[in-house]
């Protein structure tokens, strides 16, 4: 199963929880994420994590960007590593 790394590229995060910049790395285990944004990403983690490319502007690539259902406060960037 591939790993797919989650960078935080904004945040205005209400509990302040999250900060630019953040990375976390998914493996097997849900990444110490709020529950609003993992349930909003995970969908396209897993896509990702097997072997699945998804639309990326013009394209398809193995890659995302999300925000958080919360008035999209913050946004997340999510990448296939090796």
């Amino acid at each position: 199963m591939a790993k797919v790394k989650l960078t935080i590229t904004e945040s205005k995060c209400r509990c302040g929880y999250f900060k630019k910049g953040q990375e976390f790395i998914v493996e097997d285990l849900c990444p110490p994420l709020c529950h609003e944004l993992w349930n909003n990403i995970y969908p396209s983690v897993y896509a990702l994590q097997n072997g699945a490319s998804l639309d990326y502007g013009e394209g398809r690539a193995k890659v995302f960007d999300a925000r958080c259902p919360d008035e999209g406060r913050v946004c997340i960037h999510g990448e296939v590593i090796d």
